[in-house]
């Protein structure tokens, strides 16, 4: 069940979580997927937010390294970054 939402001031879509084999998951409509450009077996990186909500964007591998770099980096110093936001 995708559908465009009935209140008409809500942007996006209306998704369901449905049984895909033995995992849960939902259908993209393909006019999003047009729109954002994916295809089958595209990756997405998925940021939990506040409040239930979630953050989906295409997976960059090049982002995801740097990212790595710098959590061990704020492991590693912080002691050092916490002095810094002082």
């Amino acid at each position: 069940m995708n559908e465009k939402p009935q209140n008409p001031e809500i942007e996006g879509f209306l998704l369901q979580v449905k049984k895909i084999g033995n995992s849960l998951g939902f259908i993209l409509p393909k006019d999003l997927l047009a729109r954002l450009r994916l295809k089958e077996g595209d990756k997405l990186h998925v940021v939990e937010q506040t409040e239930r909500g979630i953050k989906l964007s295409p997976y960059d591998p090049k982002h995801a390294e740097a990212m790595e770099f710098a959590r061990r980096s704020f492991r590693k110093y912080a002691d050092t970054y916490k002095a810094l936001a002082k």
